[in-house]
């Protein structure tokens, strides 16, 4: 590119405006935008740049830079800066949207799963697990199930234990067996969005109950509880999504009177409570008659073993559980739920556990130091729930973000009344693979959230 065609796409230049490199690497993203400058289109030299432009060459080194920080340019060493490739805005290469644990350091999680599937397939007919199973998983699976929640439910029976192939099948199976079309559901405001698909499928009603600090607000939910008439409440208090939030000991035993007054039945989706390094003890060990209480390994292990186990309020009710999930899934992955189990008995859970913790807690760290104020996280979470500053909404960030290869999920999606939802997003940690990776990410998000990018986002607006 020579001198000539910088002035196709590069605008004036002003010197009392924003720095100068800033404006040069915004007057890049807006050629890249308007189509001017197409993936693969070699920039000028830095040395070529400063010369036409009239700038010293730090400043065309620092325009450069952000460019790159931006994911608007690849540096190849020995050739020069290329426009890089466009982001596709379904799929942003650095994905803050998936909540998923991330890739935790010192272990190896293939060996893991190489060793963990060849020792349950040294014990078991591979017929069977390849087969279909009736009721909610085997003996020994309920037995680990009631072993892997005990810090939190107690001591339970394993005939009040039922396997589930996802927390998801669980809550809608749940919801199925007590509640009719019509009924209303009690939730947090701001709710896990495959609650609303699920009481949207299923046509119950749902009604967002006021939260605090520590989640759901005990007051609002007597009060919503009187005004509905409602026999249902979900609630989920450790490292709430996407508030994180989380209920004191206190606050549960409160919550657990309230919902007994009421006669209300109690879903608890707990998939993050037993992250936290002193896991708090479970609704459903306080009120266990009235309660189901379900744990996915997704978020504290990995999604792939897509096994769940859900303590029922009694024997009965599990066998119950067992025909609405058969109705749902037939049965889950026989061999996932034995590799869980397994995992559990030799201690690879725990283990595995243990150091997604660490790296969670690193990641939080990292987002804790990168990021502006207006973030609420619990220190061994997975996500931040991010307030915006005052100049900027949601919308308007979601769409810069994109543009800069950032994926994020607004608060419109967890939000019982749309209108209603506040200017936050949740931001989640694990879905980067590294840390190096994060940080740029992180990194991005904040410079723009700062103003760095205020005007750029204006764009998309």
């Amino acid at each position: 590119m020579d001198p000539s065609e910088i002035a196709d796409w590069m605008p004036r230049l002003e010197p009392g405006g924003r720095p100068l490199y800033l404006q040069i690497a915004t007057a890049i993203e807006d050629a890249i935008a308007a189509g001017r400058l197409r993936p693969g289109d070699r920039l000028p030299s830095q040395r070529l740049m400063a010369e036409t432009l009239g700038i010293d060459l730090t400043t065309a080194t620092r325009a450069y830079a952000e460019a790159r920080r931006r994911h608007l340019l690849d540096a190849v060493t020995g050739r020069g800066s290329f426009v890089a490739a466009r982001p596709d805005p379904d799929h942003p290469p650095l994905d803050l949207a998936m909540n998923i644990p991330p890739r935790p350091r010192g272990l190896n999680l293939g060996e893991m799963l190489r060793q963990g599937i060849g020792e349950v397939l040294g014990r078991t007919d591979p017929d069977l697990l390849m087969s279909y199973h009736p009721g909610a998983g085997l003996v020994a699976e309920k037995a680990a199930g009631a072993v892997w929640l005990a810090p939190v439910v107690g001591t339970v029976a394993h005939d009040r234990i039922a396997v589930a192939p996802g927390a998801q099948a669980a809550l809608t199976a749940i919801l199925s067996l007590n509640a009719a079309p019509g009924d209303t559901v009690l939730c947090e405001a701001l709710t896990y969005p495959g609650l609303i698909d699920t009481c949207r499928l299923l046509r119950l009603k749902l009604r967002g109950v006021v939260m605090g600090p520590r989640g759901m607000r005990i007051d609002a939910l007597s009060e919503a509880a009187r005004e509905t008439g409602a026999k249902i409440v979900c609630v989920s208090p450790s490292m709430q999504n996407p508030t994180a939030s989380t209920m004191s000991g206190p606050d549960r035993a409160a919550f657990a009177a309230t919902a007994t007054d009421h006669g209300l039945t109690v879903i608890e989706d707990d998939p993050y409570g037993l992250l936290a390094r002193e896991p708090i003890r479970a609704i459903a060990a306080m009120a266990p008659a009235q309660s189901w209480h379900i744990a996915t390994l997704s978020k504290c292990l990995t999604p792939g073993l897509r096994t769940a186990f859900v303590t029922a309020p009694d024997a009965n009710a599990a066998t119950r559980l067992a025909g609405a999930l058969r109705a749902l899934t037939l049965n889950g992955p026989p061999l996932m739920a034995a590799l869980a189990a397994r995992w559990i008995r030799d201690g690879s859970a725990e283990a595995l556990r243990d150091a997604v913790r660490v790296e969670a807690e690193a990641r939080q760290l990292l987002a804790r130091a990168l990021l502006p104020p207006g973030g609420i996280a619990h220190e061994s979470g997975l996500h931040v729930w991010q307030h915006l500053p005052a100049h900027w909404n949601r919308k308007r960030l979601i769409a810069a973000a994109r543009r800069h290869g950032l994926g994020l999920m607004p608060s419109d999606a967890f939000a019982v009344d749309p209108a209603a939802a506040p200017d936050a997003v949740r931001l989640s940690l694990g879905a980067i693979p590294d840390r190096a990776r994060l940080r740029a990410a992180l990194e991005t998000l904040a410079a723009i959230m700062n103003g760095d990018a205020a005007a750029q986002g204006a764009v998309a607006g």
